[in-house]
């Protein structure tokens, strides 16, 4: 399994120049059995990062381009009359795969942004009264554009919270951006990659991620990180109770790619930006900086 991670965390690189970090905790991410949020300026790479991986990991992948007059039908699928059968038969949308990227999704309005609300939660969704299970694994990477940008609609509390990460990948320095500038084209490179971590493995792997242990010293210092952004004045709201699972779900995957059987605080502290950053909502947009109150918080 170790191999198969390392494998791809290789192949990975060498499409995404100069983002090792980065790319690491979208894998973790996944291993965690989470969605991913990748927030940045157009161009940089959040489109061809979601389909790198799943080219890889040899998941059934599709993209939904969110627009302003999108409609939930759009996304999920709908029912059509069949005059041969005399009935209605149901037409699955694109959130019917194992990948799916959901592209500039804060370009849409709120009421299609919602329609992925029971999918990331739940795995399944309900239309016209009838339940319809999502193929598994299921993963939802979304890309999204910076708030200031014109055309966007911010994307409410409780979608921001189905995300168990969201990260920001940033221009590249200049000897990746020099690399990137001369080579072969990204889109080339990922049709050519083989899958290094098929779906059954990445089940295996998912499951053993969820066997690493955790001491109670471990939880009183996860406890301590929840608390204190329920009490500081630097933070409007808190971590919820979803939001300190999600930590230590992360830090989990985070402890399995690091080839350790427990999770330590470094593990903790690893994950918190990507996990807490968009849950705190501070006036800060900079994940870093918004956490990083939270990094003074003694281990006891």
């Amino acid at each position: 399994m170790q191999n198969a991670i390392n494998q791809l965390l290789d192949s990975a690189n060498q499409i995404i120049l100069g983002k090792d970090h980065k790319i690491r905790l979208a894998l973790c991410c996944l291993l965690a059995h989470g969605h991913l949020l990748i927030e940045d300026i157009p161009g940089v790479g959040k489109t061809t990062l979601a389909h790198t991986l799943a080219k890889l990991l040899g998941l059934h992948y599709q993209r939904i381009q969110f627009t302003s007059d999108i409609l939930p039908a759009d996304i999920l699928g709908a029912s059509v009359f069949d005059s041969k059968n005399h009935e209605f038969k149901f037409h699955p949308g694109p959130v019917f795969n194992q990948v799916v990227l959901a592209d500039e999704i804060n370009r849409a309005t709120p009421k299609a942004q919602s329609a992925l609300l029971e999918a990331m939660e739940e795995s399944q969704v309900t239309i016209e009264g009838s339940t319809y299970p999502l193929p598994q694994p299921f993963f939802v990477i979304a890309t999204q554009n910076p708030s200031h940008q014109i055309g966007t609609f911010p994307l409410p509390e409780s979608q921001l919270d189905r995300f168990l990460m969201r990260i920001e990948l940033g221009y590249p320095d200049a000897a990746a951006e020099r690399a990137l500038l001369a080579g072969e084209s990204r889109h080339r490179l990922i049709e050519s990659l083989p899958v290094v971590l098929p779906p059954e493995v990445l089940q295996d792997i998912q499951l053993a991620v969820t066997q690493v242990y955790v001491s109670d010293a471990l939880l009183d210092y996860c406890q301590a990180l929840i608390a204190f952004t329920r009490e500081s004045p630097e933070y409007p709201c808190g971590l919820s109770p979803r939001g300190g699972l999600a930590l230590l779900r992360a830090a989990k995957a985070w402890a399995f790619m690091a080839r350790r059987d427990a999770v330590l605080p470094e593990d903790l502290q690893a994950v918190l930006a990507a996990v807490a950053g968009h849950r705190l909502r501070s006036g800060n947009s900079n994940s870093e900086a918004i956490v990083a109150p939270l990094l003074q918080v003694a281990i006891h």
